[in-house]
């Protein structure tokens, strides 16, 4: 009934494949007619890659061998063209148990920026669920599109990408109570807090992720004074990686430390009043007017990308996606009971 989308099976033309070769240098290639991968230790032939199964070792010109994989999901989105910014790895694996992610969830994100977290998302929610993605800007769009296109090898028919702002558009596309989770990465979240009370369920679950401790402090802010959720909960994941070989164990020199701050809270039902809040009255904001320039996008170091670059990496990211289409029709289809 549908084209078999494992990853697994022997290396096709379109195929994204992962190559690592001398001193451990890898190659992130989409392999294609005629392709070549050209090194200062030889010359890669695509057909040579082209048939063999996954996890084979092939060698070039220069007779040095390259053991060729497909990316997993996180070895993609670390090497995926980009438009903005990515959630990595480590934050998306955390947004997801923090969020609680699940199969059938209506989950709304914003904003989109070059379809990494899009991609956990829609693995997470299945084929039963719905991803509502938001974007303000139309290129990142197209570069987050075809990236998802590029590993998924087709275009999900339960992912709607809306370009414009979360706060206006969101109303249109979602109806009042619900959506289950809302996913906020963006400068300022705690502009749109209001509209994600509405759209969320009862016990929905609402998280921000936030770079700086200022914006961090405003979100936690802006959430306790709405009275509408639960006392937010802030954490942070710093992942190291360990040296192990015989007995030398030992901690790695690096580190992947601090992205970005996670902060979570839940949707109460309409009138409700938690009992810590009745025994204390929500405090006064511990920040004044003064301090809310602190907390603007440009201060807290908004970043641009200018426009020539963006389009090259539309560019790049829609040819990934036209390889992974052409490798989706040289599958069989395989009839599903």
């Amino acid at each position: 009934m549908s084209a078999d989308r494992r990853p697994s099976g022997p290396f096709r033309i379109g195929d994204r494949v992962q190559l690592t070769g001398p001193k451990g240098r890898l190659h992130t290639i989409t392999l294609r007619e005629g392709g070549e991968l050209h090194t200062h230790h030889g010359v890669l032939r695509h057909e040579a890659i082209v048939g063999q199964p996954d996890g084979s070792v092939v060698v070039n010109s220069g007779e040095h061998e390259y053991l060729a994989l497909r990316p997993l999901l996180r070895d993609f989105v670390m090497s995926m063209p980009r438009g903005a910014a990515i959630v990595y790895p480590k934050d998306a694996a955390q947004i997801l148990a923090s969020a609680d992610i699940f199969p059938g969830a209506t989950v709304v994100e914003a904003g989109v920026g070059s379809g990494a977290l899009s991609l956990w998302l829609l693995r997470a929610i299945g084929s039963e669920g719905r991803l509502i993605s938001f974007e303000r800007r139309e290129e990142f769009s197209q570069v987050a599109e075809a990236n998802v296109e590029t590993f998924l090898g087709e275009d999900p028919e339960n992912w709607d990408v809306v370009v414009g702002d979360l706060g206006e558009r969101l109303p249109e596309v979602a109806s009042a109570g619900t959506v289950d989770r809302v996913v906020l990465d963006m400068l300022a979240p705690w502009e749109c807090i209001d509209v994600v009370a509405e759209a969320l369920t009862p016990g929905g679950v609402v998280l921000c992720y936030i770079a700086t401790a200022t914006q961090l402090s405003r979100v936690a802010e802006y959430i306790r004074g709405t009275g509408l959720f639960t006392d937010p909960e802030a954490t942070e994941t710093m992942v190291r990686g360990w040296h192990v070989e015989g007995l030398a164990v030992r901690p790695d020199h690096r580190m992947v430390a601090h992205t970005g701050f996670l902060i979570t809270a839940r949707r109460l039902a309409p009138g409700a009043v938690p009992p810590d809040v009745r025994k204390r009255a929500l405090k006064k904001p511990s920040y004044a007017d003064a301090d809310v320039e602190a907390w603007t996008p440009g201060a807290v170091g908004d970043r641009q990308i200018t426009d020539k670059n963006l389009r090259k990496r539309v560019r790049d990211a829609q040819r990934a996606a036209d390889g992974a289409r052409q490798a989706a029709g040289d599958r069989p289809d395989e009839t599903v009971d």
